[in-house]
């Protein structure tokens, strides 16, 4: 028998996707995950992903990496803009990690590849800012060096805000137009160092005193003084960042799993508006600057030399670069706009009845509360206001509508208008918040003089059960928020100021919820946007919690943005916010940061190689097997799944959440603040076996697990195997699509892609996992395998292929299984609204679903298990079974 040659390998592998990680330079952190084709050049087999596509150009602030959302299909604005930003720009070289365009997998409730491998070394993991544990008042160290940022030994000068708004207003223009490159080097030097920055006296390039180059490492420098500017790598600041900016003094409360608490009073809060402006224009700056020398590169103009590139990438460090995507989204987002206000003179006299002065936006109000120490108004000069605005509102606003309908939002129908009135109102009217009454005050004072200035917030005990306190970070964080009308949730969103993470998701559901009275009223003003929550007849469900992935996989569910919903309502909850309590997996725990499988980036790909541990020049046809989910030697028997109910425990130590204003004495009580309570949550169905009457079965939600959408596959049509009769493996291999080896061989395209015999699995049927349910994995993973291999080969760890698509019976086959009676209903499925008809083509190809998926997926949720779920009309199981491999993950469920 001949060896396979190089041609020979790359035909018999055309289609299948191969699993990579590879560091992306010096200092760039953890390594890149990635999977490609590199045996294709056909783009229909080039741009297969396992995740969705980013549906609406709203949602763009998602993520830092490159892509073009769907709605470039159907949208000449979306196009428009597409081609705007196809101009020369500085591509920053820092991005979210977990990569949000994989976290949303082809299949409902799944991430792809990418994300299962950075999720254990996300961005969530960093440790909080040091000094920033307020959003009012920052440390000592942190007011003593902001003022010498200030001081003639520092880099910046004390803009008063006029001038700030004006360099601001300024500097936008500069982006839109791309005309910085037309300056002089000496003229930007001069607009820079002059009125805004103190001169540098580090020089890069020595050949010109006042080239881009220098001003650019000054702004670096500027921008990486530690202990200055909110670090925006850690992902509380990213979604805090409207909170600075529109947050007011009550109602404004956002609780995740850092220590950081409120402003506690109004001034704290005009300084730290003030050094978040200030934070900006900075970063503006620089980017215009970086913007112009690229436009010049791609021209031909200006010379950026390769030492200037090495340069910058060492002294920009990821606080820099972050800085710099939040100066990207506030130029491609806001605009300000500079009006002058009517002098006394030009008043209309009036008979003595005061008239309120115009409103001014919200820039207006907001600056007219600042303190500045070296600001003098000149009370003859005439007066302006700067009044913020987005710049995309009816983008977003549609963006918001779309949402509403891709999660069958209840009546949106009727409440699409109204929706999209309330939050172009919001636009409008978004001065601060009413001021608080006596009692909040009193609350508050009360509150933040308990636990050292910290106030007891909505998910106080979150992570935290009889007063044990785990100081990991989470790998998904928390999130509650107090939502009340045009509120800096909505106006994060309506504005489109985002930063790349999931913070996006968290601020659709919160401006669907805040822009829709009906559900204010019911749901009321407290959100646990991390959690989930019942309302009229629907659940919704944050992909963030164990419930929304698992019940994702059942029919009639929907998923968009980080949410699912759902027609199964937990038993005894008709609405309301609910939480539920679930543990992490300790061998997720144990390989967090360093210790990810991240890090081994080489195991990534050996483990999940084409050839298994085989040399590419010494391959035999020999050493492939052709894996299936159904070779039993005895057939399995018929199963039928009906799903009965949702349930959430309340065991006896559930976890008491506390009210975000937690009174100190009982007349302080406000009766409208919620008292959430953790609780498991339980699945229960009713299960047929070759027609005898069903039997219950219970699964616990007990553990954080994650699920993963196999990557697509597509074996080639040329390529036919025969194989061998006397042992599994592949006899012969025909590459040259001649069919020369007749009917006795089989086609690739219909058997999937070979799987090297290095790799170690065993099929279970499902209704046998059932019977044998308490076993350990280790016990079934003992299964014979699937297939022979040679003793002499060590083999990978072995994976455990769960078959749902053998026997599998949606309809009962026995009238008994109707009669059955249970102290669990069976819950009643609503039809789908209007909506459903609209959405798009590739949402209606992830309509899969059963309670047969959710039943398996609940069962791994019970055990701990990560799972990777293989659709048989998407994907070979030889595919999936390496892809376990490079995630170093144990079990498949294997769906039709």
């Amino acid at each position: 028998m001949s060896t396979l040659t190089e041609t020979e390998i790359e035909k018999l592998f055309s289609g299948a996707p191969q699993y990579f990680a590879r560091s992306e330079g010096h200092c760039s952190g953890a390594p890149n995950p990635s999977v490609a084709f590199p045996f294709d050049e056909a783009l229909e087999i080039r741009d297969l992903t396992d995740h969705v596509q980013i549906e609406d150009r709203a949602w763009s602030g998602l993520t830092a990496c490159p892509h073009l959302t769907r709605d470039l299909n159907q949208d000449a604005a979306a196009r428009a803009k597409a081609v705007d930003n196809r101009k020369a720009h500085f591509f920053i070289r820092c991005r979210e990690r977990p990569n949000m365009l994989s976290m949303q997998g082809l299949e409902k409730g799944t991430m792809g590849f990418s994300a299962a491998l950075e999720i254990a070394v996300g961005d969530a993991l960093e440790e909080e800012q040091f000094g920033f544990d307020s959003v009012g008042k920052k440390a000592h160290a942190i007011v003593e060096a902001r003022e010498r940022m200030l001081s003639p030994l520092g880099y910046l000068r004390r803009l008063p805000e006029t001038e700030l708004l004006d360099r601001l207003k300024r500097n936008a223009e500069l982006y839109r137009d791309n005309d910085l490159r037309q300056k002089t080097s000496i003229q930007t030097y001069q607009d820079l160092f002059h009125t805004f920055m103190r001169p540098s006296n580090s020089v890069v390039d020595k050949r010109d005193h006042y080239s881009l180059t220098n001003q650019i490492n000054a702004l670096i420098k500027c921008l990486g003084t530690a202990n200055v500017w909110f670090d925006f790598t850690h992902v509380e600041w990213r979604i805090r960042l409207g909170q600075i900016l529109w947050g007011g003094e009550d109602n404004d409360e956002l609780e995740d799993t850092s220590s950081i608490h409120d402003a506690s009073n109004a001034s704290e809060r005009v300084e730290e508006k003030y050094w978040l402006l200030m934070q900006i224009l900075v970063a503006t700056e620089l980017l215009v600057r970086l913007d112009a020398i690229t436009e010049g590169e791609e021209y031909g103009v200006e010379a950026f030399r390769p030492v200037d590139v090495v340069h910058f990438e060492r002294a920009a460090t990821p606080m820099v670069k972050w800085s710099l995507h939040l100066a990207r989204s506030w130029l491609d987002n806001i605009e300000i706009e500079k009006v002058k206000e009517p002098t006394p003179s030009d008043a209309p006299k009036t008979d003595g009845t005061a008239t309120p002065p115009p409103a001014t936006g919200w820039l207006g109000s907001l600056f007219s509360k600042f303190t500045f120490r070296q600001h003098h108004e000149d009370k003859t000069s005439p007066t302006h206001s700067y009044t913020i605005k987005g710049r995309n509102p009816q983008q977003q606003v549609d963006g918001l509508t779309h949402f509403a309908k891709k999660l069958l939002w209840p009546n949106i129908d009727t409440y699409e208008g109204l929706i999209a009135n309330n939050a172009r109102k919001s636009i409008i009217n978004s001065g601060p918040p009413p001021a608080p009454t006596a009692m909040s005050k009193n609350a508050a004072k009360a509150s933040s003089e308990t636990n050292g200035s910290k106030r007891s917030l909505y998910f106080g005990a979150w992570d935290h059960p009889e007063g044990q306190k785990d100081k990991s970070r989470p790998q998904r964080r928390k999130l509650a928020a107090a939502l009340h009308p045009s509120g800096w949730l909505s106006k994060s969103y309506i504005y489109g100021l985002m930063l790349p993470g999931d913070g996006v998701c968290h601020f659709l559901m919160a401006t669907l919820l805040e822009n829709d009275s009906k559900a204010m009223e019911r749901l009321g003003s407290f959100a646990n946007l991390c959690g989930g929550f019942v309302y009229c007849g629907k659940s919704f469900w944050s992909t963030s919690c164990i419930v929304g992935r698992v019940i994702a996989a059942g029919q009639g569910s929907a998923e968009c943005m980080g949410w699912v919903s759902s027609d199964i309502l937990p038993l005894g909850i008709n609405e309301g916010w609910v939480n539920i309590e679930v543990e992490d997996v300790a061998e997720d725990k144990a390989h967090l940061g360093k210790k990810a499988r991240l890090w081994a980036k080489k195991r990534v790909e050996r483990e999940s190689s084409i050839l298994g541990d085989s040399d590419e020049y010494s391959v035999f046809p020999a050493d492939f097997i052709i894996p299936h989910e159904n070779s039993y030697s005895t057939p399995p028997p018929l199963i039928s799944v009906t799903f009965r109910s949702l349930e959430l425990v309340s065991p006896t130590n559930s976890i008491q959440a506390t009210t975000f204003t937690k009174p100190t004495h009982p007349d302080n009580v406000n009766s409208k603040d919620p008292a959430l309570v953790s609780s498991p949550a339980s699945v229960h169905f009713a299960v047929s076996i070759d027609g005898f009457t069903a039997e219950n079965f219970s699964f616990t939600l007990s553990y954080d697990i994650g699920f993963v959408t196999a990557h697509p596959c597509s074996p080639s049509h040329r390529v036919r195997f025969v194989k061998s009769p006397s042992s599994p493996t592949i006899q012969q291999i025909d590459v040259s699509g001649s069919d020369t080896f007749g009917q006795g061989s089989r086609p690739a395209h219909r058997t999937g892609h070979p799987l090297h015999k290095w790799y170690n699995y065993s099929v279970i049927h499902v209704s046998e996992l059932l019977k044998r349910q308490h076993a350990p994995l280790s016990e079934l993973l003992a299964v014979p395998p699937s297939h022979r291999r040679s003793p002499s080969r060590m083999g990978s760890d072995r994976v455990l292929v769960i078959d749902c698509i053998t026997n599998l019976s949606e309809v009962p086959q026995s009238p008994t299984v109707e009669r059955l009676t249970s102290k669990y209903n069976i819950v009643q499925r609503r039809g789908s609204f209007p909506a459903a008809e609209q959405m798009h083509f590739e949402s209606r190809k992830r309509q899969f679903g059963s309670d047969m998926e959710i039943l398996v997926r609940a069962l791994c949720a019970q055990k701990g298990w990560n799972a990777i779920i293989s659709r048989r009309k998407r994907g070979c199981l030889a595919c999936a079974i390496r892809e376990a491999g490079a995630l170093q993950w144990k079990v498949i469920i294997r769906v039709e």
